[in-house]
């Protein structure tokens, strides 16, 4: 795979314009605490898209999706990004989905689990007569197979996931029961995501951890081909249980890094569909003929992450990497400090995104004021910090993030802030592929990147910020936050839970491993020439059950 790192500091005119053009677009005062609003500029209601009417919709045909990144491994143990959850939708499903309502809703399941009076037995119910792409039975048995691999390989994303499961027996062919040694109240909701994609055995005991090079899973599409750092084809499977709701042929996932141009695709019928809008195009494309935009607000967030211990890589022993930023969290509180949240939305996405300042969405039942208190930006303060830390100021550091246009006016327009606090802050453009590759080897000082979100907070934390984490590439470990988390996703009681994340936020505040920025909004473009296209608050774009227009 091939892999670019261009190291430059952005320096002159350009960082200094767009410091002006910073402090101008918003003042910003230091009340103790700033709540997350949402962005100023988005329209009152979401817009999901709506299912394909069969009548209106042919039957046949390829949809070309313009897709902004390229998906990591295809493989549901050991996938990490977004991208791949995008082609994911279309042949892996999972034994529970969401809905528009961010409801949990049974997919390959029949119901939702019936919990024991001790909550540690959780029984699942499977749908009967379902076929992997390859023809074989899915059945309990499958399901055990592919819980083990999450829970057992090397490199599994997906083992801190599922937390305190210890084993997962059939007791028939249409009943799975997973054992934990403790209640854990995030399991559906992990199950509702790669977790909870079944893989066929038969392809697993092929292909072992090649399997992401010819994925096999339940799905209305079956994998085709990959051209790596261009397409992903996909087409239709015969085999699929409910065949009569599927009308493409084929999808093809297009990948095209630049936002202009998946803009001008769409517009040119190169493409039906385009995710993750520029936020500079969206507001024409919102009045374009042909093209409608479906829009969000999104359960995630995009932050900073500090390396504070990831010395060999994930998996590995943690160590000391020797920087003030990685060993003095007075370091990195200076960094929050130095943030203007509000000047960024505003200045680099027109306030049509929000700030955020915590990794639990404010349109989520967890939410509190604690869980959305938010550090004052303060560069005074900072660097003051800078100061007791004892560092030499500007305190120089270096953030990797992806070299699409986007990121790179967020990472211009976060230097020019910072700047202000106290830090020198080097751009280094990795191409995103790389970029976790060089993320989970601990290769680096800081990055910037994000996470799409999930319902329940758990999946929004543990994974990144407790000792031993699957995605913890900050090399992060606090005993206190980790026994905060523990009690989170042990308690059933809603009302405790929200309180506890609320002092998990308070306790993540305190260390900044993670400087939260913003919430991106779900921007897709789409064609009127396709029909059934939809996207929920998760931000997949679900493009299964679409259909070109009938004409």
């Amino acid at each position: 795979m091939k892999r670019s790192l261009v190291s430059r500091r952005i320096r002159g005119r350009g960082a200094g314009a767009l410091a002006i053009a910073l402090a101008a677009a918003v003042a910003v005062g230091c009340a103790p605490v700033q709540q997350s609003n949402g962005p100023a500029a988005a329209p009152a209601t979401d817009s999901f898209g709506t299912p394909a009417d069969p009548a209106a919709v042919q039957q046949g045909g390829t949809l070309v999706m313009a897709l902004s990144a390229e998906p990591d491994m295809l493989d549901p143990t050991q996938s990490r990004s977004l991208y791949s959850r995008y082609v994911f939708h279309t042949m892996c499903e999972k034994l529970y989905d969401l809905d528009e309502h961010t409801q949990i809703v049974p997919q390959l399941a029949t119901a939702l689990p019936t919990v024991s009076a001790d909550g540690l037995s959780v029984t699942i119910p499977l749908r009967q007569g379902v076929k992997f792409a390859d023809g074989t039975p899915m059945d309990a048995q499958s399901v055990v197979t592919t819980f083990q691999r999450n829970l057992t390989m090397a490199g599994s994303g997906r083992k801190s996931e599922l937390g305190p499961v210890t084993s997962v027996e059939a007791t028939d062919a249409s009943t799975v029961v997973v054992h934990l040694s403790t209640p854990f109240a995030p399991l559906t909701s992990v199950l509702a995501d790669r977790a909870g994609m079944i893989m066929s055995p038969a392809a697993l005991q092929q292909l072992g951890d090649k399997f992401g090079t010819a994925p096999v899973c339940v799905g209305p599409f079956k994998f085709e081909k990959r051209v790596a750092q261009n397409s992903i084809d996909v087409v239709r499977d015969p085999n699929y249980y409910d065949a009569g709701k599927v009308h493409l042929d084929r999808i093809t996932y297009r990948i095209i890094s630049d936002a202009s141009i998946r803009a001008a695709n769409l517009r040119s019928g190169d493409a039906q569909v385009a995710d993750t809008l520029s936020t500079q195009d969206t507001p024409a494309l919102r009045t374009t003929p042909g093209i409608q935009v479906l829009e969000s607000n999104s359960l995630g967030y995009q932050g900073i992450t500090f390396n504070i211990g990831n010395v060999a890589g994930l998996d590995n022993p943690l160590g000391d990497k020797g920087t003030p930023v990685a060993n003095d969290p007075r370091v990195r509180r200076a960094f929050e400090l130095a943030v203007d949240r509000q000047g960024l939305v505003q200045a680099v996405f027109g306030g049509l995104y929000a700030s955020a300042c915590s990794p639990i969405s404010p349109d989520t039942a967890f939410t509190s004021e604690a869980a959305q208190a938010c550090t004052p930006h303060d560069p005074d303060a900072a660097r003051k910090l800078l100061e007791e830390a004892g560092v030499t100021i500007p305190y120089k550091i270096a953030m990797i993030t992806s070299n699409n246009p986007d990121s790179l006016r967020l990472a211009q327009a976060l230097q020019a802030t910072v700047a202000t606090g106290g830090f020198d802050l080097e751009i280094q453009p990795v191409e995103y592929s790389a970029l976790l590759d060089q993320q989970d080897r601990g290769d680096f000082e800081m990055l910037q990147l994000g996470w799409s979100g999930r319902i329940d907070p758990d999946n929004n934390i543990a994974n990144y910020l407790s000792t031993g984490g699957g995605q913890n590439v900050a090399g992060y470990s606090d005993p206190a936050l980790d026994a905060l988390l523990t009690q989170a996703r042990t308690s059933t009681d809603q009302a405790e839970r929200v309180r506890l994340y609320g002092e998990i936020v308070t306790k993540i505040h305190e260390a900044d491993p993670i400087v939260y920025l913003y919430r991106q909004r779900n921007l897709t473009g789409v064609a009127d020439s396709v029909s059934g296209v939809q996207v929920f608050p998760d931000g997949i774009v679900r493009v299964a059950f679409a259909g070109l227009t009938r004409v």
